[in-house]
């Protein structure tokens, strides 16, 4: 059998990615390591673009090859998760300009908000330097993205 990895759903403008606590993402107490947010958060946003048909696959067959990449993030922590805890990685994409694109993410766990992060995106070629997000890929994110922050 080859089942499909959970690639989460889009409910209006905001992607959900159920991820589980696993004992490598805790320290030696059974709580999450708060790097261990980072990876979940990255998870997030792969499937959230995967999602809006612009995965990074998608990215590298560009003339020139792109990727995003995180430009900054503001992180808080609110409540910390435990090992085996059933989380829900919330992600919103909004003012996707230019080369840019901001976002904003949290992860949950039973309708608690345990960390939120604010993030600017940029849209780079392999050489590291900007480039427009591409009009295609902005057209199927279109109905993705949100006006503006929550």
């Amino acid at each position: 059998m080859n089942a499909l990895p959970e690639m989460g759903q889009i409910n209006g403008h905001e992607h959900g990615l159920p991820v589980r606590v696993y004992y490598e993402d805790t320290d030696f107490s059974g709580v999450v390591y708060h790097a261990a947010y980072l990876k979940f958060m990255e998870r997030g946003r792969t499937e959230a673009l995967r999602a809006t048909g612009t995965g990074h696959q998608d990215l590298l067959l560009q003339n020139p090859p792109l990727a995003f990449v995180v430009r900054g993030m503001q992180l808080s922590f609110h409540a910390p998760a435990r090992i085996d805890d059933a989380l829900l990685v919330r992600t919103r994409f909004f003012e996707a300009t230019g080369a840019r694109m901001r976002a904003e993410q949290t992860v949950d766990c039973a309708d608690q908000v345990l960390v939120s992060a604010v993030l600017e995106l940029a849209c780079i070629d392999l050489d590291g330097r900007p480039k427009r997000i591409p009009k295609d890929m902005l057209a199927k994110m279109k109905l993705f993205l949100c006006d503006k922050p929550t």
